[in-house]
């Protein structure tokens, strides 16, 4: 059984931080596969928002957040993480971690999400 666990969440202020993280546990090999953060705001679809490769070599992110999000992993920890700096009230969706394929929509492994709320 694979679990990915998503947590760090919550409600903060335009301006504000939080850092997100995901567990990887069970029969998954963290450490061979790239990662992603995905979200998904009220009543629109799935955005990719960041991915890292395998080793953490390799980094994207979507247009919106670069500058203001860093995603990184510990493969030691079997765990995924981004940092979210200068948060901006469209920013607020649930957050996923999964396995980065392209599409995203096709990925096999998913967290079951966290949610972020950016509000004065």
């Amino acid at each position: 059984q694979v679990q990915l666990v998503e947590s760090g969440g919550g409600l903060v202020q335009p301006g504000e931080s939080l850092r997100l993280s995901c567990v990887a546990s069970g029969l998954f090999a963290f450490n061979n596969y790239a990662m992603s953060w995905v979200r998904q705001a009220p009543g629109k679809g799935l955005e990719w928002v960041s991915g890292i490769s395998s080793g953490g070599s390799r980094i994207s992110y979507t247009d919106s957040v670069r500058g203001r999000f860093t995603i990184s992993r510990d493969n030691a920890k079997n765990t995924l993480y981004l940092q979210m700096n200068s948060l901006k009230p469209e920013d607020t969706a649930v957050y996923y971690c999964a396995k980065w394929v392209v599409p995203i929509r096709r990925s096999d492994y998913w967290g079951q999400g966290t949610q972020v709320t950016v509000s004065s």
